[in-house]
């Protein structure tokens, strides 16, 4: 009988983030400097943060 890995996905759940204005928040990446940049954006009021989870606050 064959197992399934350690590493197989099988019910893959991607967790969304919501803004208090109720715009969903995706994630950018932004190359300036010479350096490469992850930004959370709200998709309804612009607002940026370093991370999804800072929208909550």
């Amino acid at each position: 009988m064959a197992e399934i890995s350690k590493n197989a996905r099988i019910g893959i759940v991607t967790q969304k983030f919501f803004c208090g204005c109720g715009g969903e928040v995706k994630m950018k990446s932004i190359f300036t400097k010479g350096k490469l940049k992850n930004l959370a954006e709200c998709t309804q009021c612009n607002r940026t943060e370093r991370r999804p989870s800072d929208f909550r606050a």
